[in-house]
C-alpha cells in the first residue's frame, strides 16, 4: 500500500491519464454499440472534444506539481483547517472527512464558474456541446483547466490534506465525471436511490440543458448533498432535456474546434428566462 500511493504521488498525473483513457475509451465504444449514432458520425463528434485534451494537458501537468508540494508543505507545518483537528490516527475518518471537504469545494468552483461572466466565458466552452456523450468529459478550454487547478491548489492550501486523500479524491472524482457525460442514463427507481447521494447521468443531463434555470442545478461533482442542502438541485426528463448552451447554439461553431477556442474571446451574451422553474 506504501509503495502504491508512493507511485501515485509521483506519477500522479501519468495515473489520471491513463485511469481517463481506459474508461474512455470502453465506454465510447460503449456508447456506439448501444447508441442510433452511426460510428462516423460519432466519431465526428468525438474529435472535436478529444482535441481539448492536447491543449489542457501541458497546463494541467505544469500546475498539479504545485499542488503536491503545498500538500507536501501543509502536513509538515501542520497547516490547514484538517490539520486543526486532533487526529489520533490518520483513518477512514481523516480520508472521509477530507474527501467530503474536498466535494465541497469543487462544488463551490463550479458555482463560482457559473456566476462570474469572465469565468463563465472559459467554462461555457463545456456546455456548448450539442451532445453530451463521454467525450464531452474532456470538453475543457485550456484557460478553465489554468483556473480549474489554480482553485484545487488553494483548496489544498485551505485544507491542507495529505496526498493519499487527494488520490482518492481524484479516483473517484474521475469516474463520477466521466458516468456523469455518458449516454446512458438509470432508471427512474435507480437514480431516485443513487442520486440521494451521488451525481448521476441524469442529474447531470439537467445540468447541460440549454436553458436556464436548468444550467444552474445539479453543480455536484461526487456528491448530491450539495445540491439539495443548498437548493440547486433539479429534475428533468430525458425528453424535455436540449443539450447546449442557448447564447452559443450554431452547429458551424461548436462543431469545430478552433472556432470553439475562441468563443471566451468573444463578446458574451447572457440570456436570463425567468419564467423558467426548476
Amino acid at each position: 500500500m506504501v509503495q502504491l500511493r508512493s507511485f501515485f504521488s509521483t506519477h500522479e498525473d501519468a495515473a489520471q491519464i491513463l485511469l481517463y483513457a481506459v474508461i474512455i475509451t470502453l465506454l465510447w465504444f460503449a456508447e456506439v454499440l448501444v447508441t442510433t449514432d452511426g460510428l462516423k458520425s460519432k466519431w465526428r463528434h468525438s474529435s472535436v472534444n478529444l482535441l481539448f485534451i492536447f491543449t489542457a494537458l501541458p497546463v494541467q501537468l505544469l500546475l498539479t506539481g504545485f499542488i503536491v508540494i503545498i500538500s507536501k508543505w501543509a502536513n509538515i507545518g501542520h497547516w490547514g483547517i484538517l490539520n486543526l483537528i486532533h487526529w489520533r490516527t490518520k483513518g477512514w475518518g481523516y480520508y472521509l472527512t477530507g474527501f467530503v471537504l474536498l466535494d465541497l469545494c469543487e462544488y463551490l468552483y463550479h458555482v463560482i464558474m457559473h456566476k462570474f461572466d469572465v469565468l463563465w466565458k472559459f467554462h461555457l466552452v463545456h456546455h456548448s456541446d450539442l451532445k453530451v456523450d463521454v467525450s464531452t468529459t474532456v470538453r475543457e478550454h485550456p484557460g478553465e483547466t489554468f483556473i480549474r487547478t489554480c482553485f484545487l491548489t488553494l483548496w489544498v492550501f485551505i485544507l491542507g490534506p495529505v496526498i493519499g486523500v487527494l488520490i482518492i479524491r481524484q479516483i473517484f472524482q474521475t469516474f463520477s465525471n466521466i458516468i456523469a457525460h455518458t449516454e446512458f442514463r438509470l432508471s427512474n427507481r435507480s437514480n431516485k436511490i443513487i442520486s440521494f447521494l451521488f451525481i448521476t447521468p441524469n442529474l447531470h443531463h439537467v445540468h447541460h440543458h440549454y436553458r436556464l434555470p436548468y444550467t444552474d442545478c445539479n453543480y455536484g461533482d461526487v456528491l448530491s448533498i450539495w445540491d439539495r442542502l443548498f437548493g440547486t438541485y433539479g429534475e428533468l426528463d430525458r425528453e424535455d432535456t436540449n443539450f447546449g448552451i442557448d447564447t452559443h447554439m450554431d452547429e458551424n461553431v461548436n462543431g469545430k474546434f478552433i472556432n470553439v477556442v475562441r468563443i471566451p474571446f468573444q463578446k458574451l451574451e447572457r440570456k436570463e428566462h425567468p419564467g423558467d422553474q426548476i
